[in-house]
Formats: structure tokens, C-alpha cells, sequence
């Protein structure tokens, strides 16, 4: 882990030279601090001199280009808060805890830089006078060595001098704002740039989120809005800010007479369009749109898209520990039990067979539910009695499906027939991981084998089955393709299918109790890895488990 829970990085070369220059700085900084890191541009401040005075950075086509190949060079760096100030005048949200710079761009005696950058800090952004101030070094640059001074190195092309962005007193813009990434902090910069007053920007919510990929991993709106403000207010300070939630394509974009500019992307052009033929309806004029272009993502696999972009990200997190595991001293530490559960449909048993084969012991909690119905089993009696001999069959077992049809729809009688077999199949639960126990004895402390137990349940989170695991592990499929799914394998009409997905709980709500996420929406390889990873990472929590 870095030392320093966040830092500012001075970065005086000029804007010209900073693509070139920027992966190798952002690769430097990132093993110092965990984040976020600010970066202050300042084109040709000499650090060592007296008390340098901070500035902006000119609103150029430049500055453009180098604020893309920060953000882009801080994607490869996972997990890099990064958020590049574009002017000073405010106290930071998480203060700076070292201050940085690139020795390249530091000539002279460290003593004199390291004042300067206290004294930079101190003057633009309130930091206390005595942070701690490092010169970062790195390889030399192809064309140029580590003394390479501000005023050296060539541009990056023929730039006119007086180049300017333009500029509007009002910008909108709209996005889902998951996770900031790169790209978002890269539009938002623009936008900033663009703006001389005030920016709107409209925070996709509601149904404009149900067909985004992996939507139940989605933050909630205020976190997303919170999270949006702090970049933004850290960024430029001087700009009004306006944070509002979209739950339509163009929100406030059709009837604010104020704004001038909606920024765009290649992508996202037709919908700036769209805004300005209804503006033009409700008498409105029409918005410059400034397009700005999209950020490839040099990393993305092949189910992810080549751009950078939230959804990749949700992507990433399947197979990962979204929260800590359930600590509860009652829940014995052998075996360690993983509640696997998931939606009609939504792949949880091929993904229980992966990890039978990786070496989990399997609890098919629907082939217990069986169990408990069979004549002498321990719900048999209780069930019939409940609901009447018509609900048998001429050889006296238990018609499932004539049962079925009576607490469909029904929540007093299904909650009758619950009440009777899920604590039975709870009983039967425990009997079957105290096997596990004894089959993993052996093995154990080992985190191999059967000492991770996994219980294979659909009714995992609706019975409160909680209590018997230290992990729900969470199968979600979108509700398109499970119906498509369940029509095929039972033969059901569309409207039959979704009825039972909709009888059902949500996968949002499954989601919220889950420590880990999986989706079968893809090729049967990609479930494979994203199980293999999730068992990895599982191995690893309990190595770190047992040699505390």
C-alpha cells in the first residue's frame, strides 16, 4: 500500500510534451500515493525560484489534449483517483498529505524545489506549510534526459500561440456518472473549460438505467451525485454547479433558456440533436454542441468495450468482495460456508458446478426441498394436513405442481407452506455442512477442498438463510434474457415466464445482500473466469483468515 493517503503532483512541462510524459509521471506518483492524487499544471514555473505564484493553465486545445492523456495514462493505473485542477481557490476535499513533482522538471538543488512546492500548496490550495515534498525520478525520455528543463523538448505539432477554447456563460452535459472514470473526468474537465458560470449536469436515474449492462451494480443516485460535486468542485472552484437527476433524455436541457453549450461525444451527438430540435419546438434556441472525443481503453477484455466506460468497470467488479463478510461470532469458522443464490434463470447452478469442480463441497438446497415433501419426510405430513389430500397423487405423493398452484399468488398460503418446509430444509442444511466439516477435517487450516462448503440455494435470502453462511454469493441475469431463458427450458409462454421472474425477488435486492456478484450473460468461458477469479480471491481472504 502507498504511504500517503492522497498528494498534489506539480507538473511544470509544457503542455505540448505532457502525452508523452504523462504514464510514466502517473506511474511514479501512483506508488506513492493511494489516492486521490491532484495534479496542478503550471507550464514553465521554475519551483526553485522565490515563492512561485500559482495560475491556471490557459484554456487551450492543448491543455485538451493533455488533460486526455493524464486521465487516460491513469486508467492503467487501477484504482487512481486522479483529478487534475484546472484552477485555484479552494481548499481541497481530502487535503494533499505529500506534495510531488517530476525531477526532470526540477532542476537544481532538492532543497529549494521542495520550499517551492510548499510554498506553491500553501498560496493555491490552503495545505499546511510543512507537507512532506518528493522529487519523483523515472527513464529517461526517448530525446531527452532527466535535466530536461520546462522551457525544453518540443511540442507535439504546429500550435497557434492564441488558441483558445470557446467559451459559454451556461454548459450542460448528461451521463450515468457510475464510478467516475477517466472518461467521465476528462468530459467533465472540458466542460469546465467551456463554462465561465455555471455547468448543469444531469445524473441518469430511474428507467433511463434498465437496460444499462449489469444495472444492479450501479451506485445509487446520491452517492453518484456526491461523488460528482467533489470532482468537480475540487477541479474549478470558481464555476456554480447544478447536479440534477435524469429520468428522461433531456431534462432540463429542453427548458433552461440559460444554456448555450451541451457537450457531446461521437456517441452521444444524435441525442445532442434531439435536445436542440425540442428546444427549437418549445421556442427555445439551439445549443452549441462541443464534441469531444472518446478515450480507448488499452485493457478492456473481450466481453468490454473499447472504449472506457462504467460498464467495464461494473465488469470488473463480478467475482470481486463487494462488502466484508458477515462477522458473527455463533457462525462456526469450519467450513467456510458461501450462500450461492440467484433468480430463475439466472445460471446459479452452472455456476455451483464450477465450483464443485474447483473443489467446493455442493448442498443442493432444491434437491432437500424435494426430500422434505416425500411421503415420511419431515414436511409430509405437516404440508397435507395444511392443504388437503387433493393435492396428492394416486401413489400418495405430493403433486408439487397442484401444490404450486395454490400459493401462486397467494402470500397467506405460500407463506403457510414456507413456514412448514423452509425450517425443515434449514435443519437438513446443517446436518449436510457438519458433513462437509468432517470430510474437510483433514485438509483444514488449508482454504482447499472441502473445507468451503457451498450452499446451492434460490430461497437462500428469502428463508433468512443468512445466519448459516459467511458469504452470499449472488447469480443475476437481465430479466430480457432470463425470460428467454425460462420460456426455452420450461416451455413457458413470455407472459407465464415473467410472471414467475416477478414473483420473485429482484436482483437489486439480492445484490444489496451480497458480498459477491456473478452474471452468466455471456459465453460459458467468461463465467468460467469470472468463478475461477472469485475462488482465487476467495483463497486468498482465507490465507489471510488463518495466518492472522
Amino acid at each position: 500500500m502507498p504511504p500517503f493517503g492522497s498528494g498534489l503532483l506539480v507538473l511544470t512541462a509544457p503542455l505540448g510534451a505532457l502525452p508523452r510524459r504523462a504514464a510514466a509521471a502517473l506511474a511514479a506518483a501512483a506508488g506513492v500515493v493511494a489516492g486521490p492524487l491532484y495534479v496542478h499544471l503550471q507550464p514553465g514555473l521554475r519551483l526553485a525560484a522565490p515563492a512561485p505564484r500559482p495560475a491556471a493553465p490557459p484554456a487551450c486545445p492543448a491543455l485538451l489534449r493533455a488533460l486526455a492523456a493524464l486521465y487516460a495514462a491513469a486508467a492503467a493505473q487501477r484504482g487512481l483517483d486522479l483529478r487534475v485542477l484546472l484552477g485555484p481557490g479552494r481548499r481541497l476535499a481530502r487535503p494533499p498529505r505529500v506534495l510531488l513533482a517530476a525531477a526532470a522538471e526540477a532542476p537544481g538543488p532538492p532543497g529549494p524545489v521542495e520550499l517551492g512546492l510548499q510554498h506553491l500548496a500553501a498560496a493555491a490550495y490552503g495545505c499546511p506549510p510543512r507537507l512532506p515534498a518528493l522529487l519523483l525520478g523515472g527513464p529517461e525520455e526517448p530525446g531527452g534526459g532527466p535535466g530536461e528543463g520546462p522551457e525544453d523538448g518540443p511540442e507535439d505539432g504546429p500550435e497557434d500561440p492564441d488558441a483558445a477554447l470557446p467559451d459559454f456563460s451556461d454548459v450542460v452535459v448528461g451521463g450515468t456518472f457510475d464510478r467516475l472514470h477517466g472518461a467521465h473526468r476528462f468530459l467533465l474537465s472540458a466542460c469546465c473549460l467551456l463554462a465561465r458560470q455555471r455547468l448543469l449536469a444531469g445524473v441518469a436515474d430511474g428507467d433511463l438505467l434498465r437496460h444499462k449492462v449489469l444495472m444492479e451494480l450501479i451506485e445509487p443516485y446520491e452517492l453518484r451525485a456526491a461523488k460528482l460535486r467533489e470532482f468537480l468542485e475540487d477541479v474549478q472552484p470558481s464555476l456554480r454547479y447544478d447536479i440534477v437527476p435524469l429520468v428522461d433524455p433531456y431534462g432540463p436541457s429542453i427548458t433552461d433558456p440559460d444554456l448555450q453549450c451541451l457537450v457531446v461525444s461521437e456517441e452521444t451527438r444524435r441525442g445532442g440533436e434531439a435536445v436542440n430540435k425540442k428546444r427549437l419546438e418549445n421556442g427555445l434556441p439551439e445549443l452549441a454542441l462541443y464534441e469531444i472525443l472518446l478515450m480507448k481503453d488499452p485493457d478492456h477484455s473481450q466481453n468490454e468495450e473499447e472504449k472506457i466506460s462504467s460498464s467495464s468497470l461494473r465488469q470488473r467488479l463480478l467475482g470481486t468482495l463487494l462488502r466484508p463478510p458477515r462477522q458473527d461470532p455463533a457462525l462456526p469458522s469450519r467450513p467456510y460456508v458461501i450462500g450461492l443464490t440467484g433468480g430463475t434463470g439466472s445460471g446459479k447452478t452452472s455456476i455451483a458446478k464450477i465450483l464443485g469442480h474447483l473443489g467446493a463441497f455442493l448442498i443442493d438446497a432444491d434437491k432437500l426441498g424435494h426430500a422434505v415433501y416425500v411421503p415420511g419426510g419431515p414436511a409430509y405430513e405437516q404440508v397435507v394436513a395444511a392443504f388437503g389430500t387433493e393435492i396428492l397423487n394416486e401413489d400418495g405423493t405430493i403433486n408439487r405442481k397442484v401444490l404450486g398452484a395454490k400459493v401462486f399468488g397467494n402470500q397467506e398460503r405460500l407463506k403457510s407452506l414456507t413456514d412448514i418446509v423452509w425450517p425443515e430444509m434449514a435443519r437438513m442444511v446443517k446436518e449436510q455442512i457438519g458433513e462437509a466439516d468432517a470430510q474437510g477435517n483433514e485438509e483444514w487450516p488449508r482454504p482447499i477442498g472441502k473445507a468451503v462448503c457451498v450452499l446451492d440455494a434460490a430461497v437462500l435470502l428469502e428463508a433468512g438463510w443468512q445466519d448459516m453462511v459467511h458469504e452470499v454469493w449472488t447469480a443475476i441475469i437481465p430479466e430480457e434474457e432470463a425470460v428467454k431463458r425460462v420460456m426455452a427450458r420450461d416451455g413457458l409462454s413470455e407472459e407465464a415466464a415473467r410472471s414467475r421472474l416477478q414473483s420473485q425477488m429482484t436482483n437489486s435486492q439480492r445484490v444489496e445482500q451480497s458480498q459477491v456478484v456473478l452474471c452468466t450473460l455471456w459465453e460459458p468461458d467468461i463465467t468460467h473466469k469470472q468463478v475461477e477469479k472469485a475462488w482465487a480471491l476467495l483463497q486468498q481472504r482465507l490465507s489471510q483468515e488463518h495466518s492472522l
